[in-house]
């Protein structure tokens, strides 16, 4: 399989998922909707999660900025780093992204903005300080690639509808004890059938939505590094600043579990964690990818 088709194959993949992410919030919806015999609680769900939709899609970006920090730089402040990412840019095709600083010593890197055209990629102090050049364009191609290919919508539409899946089964559990459904409706077998179901999904709903963004997040990380290493013809620069950043001790001090996943690599240190619930794949498995490719 050539590269090209490798990260067609993981477009589609993704699109699978968020597919089936929607099927399964609508799903938990109409099981909690029937177990209380109210399709209000259904409409006003959706009409809740269209909103925060709409909202997280305009202002994200600022959101994410805001609370890592960050402040942007101009041309003047940074030439060599403006130099790269509009090199890489017009390879790209992609208009030049504003760009960020953390003043941090942990290297890391994200990418945020709604679209291309409001892109914003966002370097710490450390990871400019401590890469070479050849592996700042890895990660700053990588950044591109994550722009180019909209995940950071993508990344906004799973979020919203986590949070969205938590807050239903929060508000689930608190009308069930408190007496939010009306036991005059009747309903039978049925109804009481879809209350047990309904009880066991508000417990389990939110840990399955976790596990699927977990999933959807490590797939749009091959598919960066796949991309990040087509538009720079050298994916060794990439794979050597991978391991160096995993392997620097110092955790990112602004990071917070709600941003993590954008992070080119987890920006925590020294937490173990099982696979299923890593925010990244494995460094090991992204680089041993990065040096099979072929270019």
């Amino acid at each position: 399989m050539t590269l090209y088709n490798q990260v067609a194959k993981n477009t589609h993949l993704t699109y699978v998922y968020i597919t089936f992410f929607l099927i399964f919030v609508i799903g938990v919806g109409y099981v909690f909707a029937q177990a209380f015999n109210s399709s209000v609680i259904l409409y006003g769900a959706v009409i809740f999660s269209i909103v925060m939709s709409f909202s997280s899609y305009w202002w994200s970006d600022k959101i994410v900025l805001t609370i890592s920090k960050a402040h942007e730089i101009t041309p003047k402040d940074g030439k060599e780093i403006y130099r790269i990412v509009e090199n890489l840019c017009i390879t790209a095709g992609l208009p030049v992204p504003k760009i960020y600083l953390i003043k941090d010593d942990s290297p890391n890197a994200f990418a945020t903005g709604r679209n291309p055209e409001h892109g914003v990629i966002c370097l710490t102090s450390g990871i400019i300080d401590k890469l070479e050049k050849s592996e700042l364009e890895g990660v700053i191609a990588h950044e591109l690639s994550h722009i180019g290919n909209r995940d950071i919508l993508i990344s906004t539409v799973i979020v919203v509808l986590v949070g969205f899946i938590a807050l239903l089964a929060d508000w689930f559990r608190y009308w069930a004890f408190f007496g939010g459904r009306d036991n005059d409706n009747g309903g039978g077998q049925f109804q009481m059938i879809m209350m047990i179901v309904a009880i066991v999904l508000s417990i389990l709903a939110p840990i399955a939505a976790v596990l699927m963004q977990l999933a959807i997040s490590r797939k749009r990380e091959f598919l960066a590094d796949a991309d990040g290493a087509l538009l720079t013809r050298y994916p060794e620069g990439l794979a050597r600043a991978l391991e160096k950043i995993s392997a620097d001790p110092k955790p990112l001090k602004e990071a917070n579990r709600a941003t993590a996943h954008l992070f080119i690599t987890n920006p925590f240190r020294g937490k173990k964690v099982s696979k299923l619930f890593m925010t990244h794949p494995p460094i090991e498995e992204r680089v041993a990818k990065l040096r099979g490719i072929n270019i």
